[in-house]
């Protein structure tokens, strides 16, 4: 039996096809590789430095604050309402407009 021995000296036309094709494809892989780490990388320093950035032009000092209640009002101008609309109330009544029973239902929505 002869044993034909493998080929001897430089690769065939499919080896080097193949040997380009591995490369190749190690170099993309790697290019990848590296243009993901980058990527992530400029995310991580845009998130950082939104969180250093100092406040925006409304929370500056002497600003109002946004989120701050608003202060409750007099209670002395609430009660010269209610008196007023009472009175206005009873003229209403009196000039004969509201009824016995309109007139105490007004009134008892106004007292609460």
């Amino acid at each position: 039996m002869v044993f034909r021995a493998g080929r001897i000296g430089r690769p065939g036309l499919l080896g080097t096809v193949a040997r380009t094709a591995v490369v190749a494809g190690t170099a993309r892989a790697t290019a990848n590789a590296v243009d993901r780490h980058a990527q992530r990388r400029a995310a991580e320093s845009r998130a950082y430095g939104a969180q250093q950035a100092p406040p925006p032009p409304s929370q500056q000092y002497g600003q109002p604050d946004p989120y701050a209640r608003p202060a409750p009002a007099p209670a002395a101008a609430e009660s010269e309402d209610l008196v007023d609309k009472l009175h206005r109330l009873g003229e209403l009544h009196a000039s004969g407009v509201l009824s016995d029973d309109g007139f105490a239902a007004a009134k008892r929505q106004l007292l609460g």
